[in-house]
């Protein structure tokens, strides 16, 4: 499942930091309590839990040469210390996390009812320990550092199969991370390889670098793990952890590239000044010769020119789709305008055709490929689709084609010939009136009729019909319709491509 913590979400590491001293501990969560209030992100502060009696082998208790047994043992803090952190982070308004690093840690968490569980790059496949885990529903945040693809693939299988809310970190587990083994496309590697997973980055660059957050918010990332502490003349501060005014810096890089990156889900809206910029630049329509009021201006009747007059119908706005009539009369050489002409755009009618034949294809269970192009046929015009019209979709055009042809209810296609093609049609659905040469017969779902080259042929439909046309290639220019007016019409054909969302 996806991780559905609010974004972004910023954890800061205390990890050891708090030297086993409880008030120094304390200090750290106030300072950076204060840092993050300036920041319109969601924070979670974590500690590190190992139940360090049964952690550490007896043989290698007290051993002060071994130097994470020394950390962890010199470090040590007790329950009730560890309580009382939790209850700071709380007060500051942190989220609370840990990172447990075996079985009695996670009895720890659940005590005191924390809410978001970390996994260590170095307990990722630690499967006694994710076993433990999952048996309680709290969300659950995994650094991958080390881990082979394989064993990526197998964690996000055990916990997706069991409906757990998590997300994995992008890591690296050098500390500090030098620049050349950062290898930030691994967010867009995982990103590619698990959908739908939320894909974070736990960073340990050096932390006086802000260019590495930058890089990561460019590519997605809104869930980030760093290493923090607060130094002092007892306790200096690692080279791999930042303090207050370094966190401060790395938010700020943070909020500085997301203000960059702006809106990336949905297109942008209209900015205001950048219009007026671009339509500055743009060619106005002008009228080419007199245009008396009540006609339709057609190509013949305008021309298009720099610079525009303010208000102006510019070329940007003459398509096919768009018809201007004059509401009075327009001299030569004057600007076409909203005061003279009204203006119709008829996309939205070619959408509606679409939605009408997406309709019939999901009612009657006949699938489409996602990517085949959609034909609208408006023989004498948009106006009289309803009674004149065709949808052709296209499946595959090479050495031999196959199309399905939509003939909405009430239609007629108008009787064509092709010199060259031989089509055979095969009815799936609906029932269509064929005539072949003027001689008309029904034909329902089930029925094959082959057209050979040079047969006149139309159909009618009276409640919609769904016909499979399997024929030699298709060439546009070999349809040649018996109405001529049909032939004059050089803007008869719509086509659409993104038509299946």
């Amino acid at each position: 499942m996806p991780m559905t913590i609010p974004t972004p979400l910023f954890v800061l590491e205390m990890a050891n930091n708090h030297m086993g001293d409880v008030e120094h501990g304390l200090a750290v969560i106030r300072t950076f309590g204060e840092v993050c209030r300036a920041f319109p992100f969601r924070f979670a502060f974590k500690l590190q839990y190992r139940d360090l009696d049964s952690f550490i082998h007896p043989a290698a208790k007290g051993r002060d040469d071994i130097k994470y047994v020394k950390r962890f043992s010199e470090t040590r803090l007790s329950r009730q210390d560890f309580d009382r952190l939790v209850a700071e982070m709380r007060t500051q308004g942190f989220l609370a996390m840990a990172t447990p690093f075996d079985e009695p840690s996670v009895d720890v968490i659940e005590a005191q009812d924390l809410d978001i569980i970390k996994i260590a790059s170095c307990s990722f496949t630690d499967w006694p320990l994710l076993e433990r885990v999952v048996l309680n529903d709290k969300p659950i945040i995994a650094s991958t550092a080390g881990a082979k693809l394989e064993e990526i693939d197998r964690v996000v299988s055990f916990l997706a199969h069991r409906q757990k809310e998590f997300a994995i970190l992008h890591c690296v587990g050098e500390y500090p991370t030098p620049d050349e083994h950062m290898h930030l496309s691994q967010i867009d590697f995982l990103q590619a390889r698990y959908p739908g997973v939320r894909i974070g980055f736990s960073t340990h660059e050096h932390p006086d670098h802000t260019d590495v957050v930058k890089l990561a918010v460019a590519k997605g990332v809104t869930l980030f793990e760093k290493h923090v502490g607060l130094p002092t003349d007892a306790y200096p501060l690692n080279a791999y952890s930042a303090g207050p005014e370094q966190v401060k810096a790395w938010l700020q890089a943070a909020q500085k590239a997301w203000l960059l990156c702006g809106t990336g889900d949905a297109r942008l809206p209209v900015n205001a000044e950048e219009a007026a910029s671009l339509r500055s630049l743009q060619r106005g329509i002008f009228a080419r010769h007199p245009i008396a009021a009540g006609e339709i201006i057609d190509s013949d009747d305008v021309y298009f020119a720099f610079p525009p007059q303010p208000d102006q119908f510019t070329a940007n706005d003459w398509f096919k789709y768009a018809e201007f009539t004059t509401s009075s009369a327009i001299g030569q050489d004057e600007a076409i305008t909203p005061a003279n002409a009204g203006y119709e755009d008829r996309r939205a009618r070619i959408w509606d055709i679409a939605r009408q034949v997406k309709e019939m294809l999901s009612r009657t269970h006949i699938v489409v490929p996602g990517g085949a192009d959609l034909e609208v046929s408006h023989h004498y015009g948009l106006d009289r689709f309803d009674e004149f019209g065709l949808v052709i979709i296209t499946v595959v055009n090479r050495g031999y084609c196959k199309k399905l042809l939509v003939s909405l209810p009430g239609q007629t296609h108008p009787e064509q010939y092709h010199k060259h093609k031989e089509e055979t049609f095969h009815i799936i659905y609906g029932e269509i009136m064929l005539e072949l040469n003027g001689v008309p017969r029904l034909c329902r779902p089930g029925d094959v009729v082959t057209i050979e080259p040079g047969t006149r042929h139309a159909f009618t439909s009276e409640l919609g019909a769904v016909i499979e046309e399997i024929s030699t290639t298709h060439d546009k220019d070999d349809s040649y319709y018996t109405d001529t007016a049909i032939m004059a019409n050089k803007q008869r054909k719509s086509l659409l491509t993104y038509w299946m969302d």
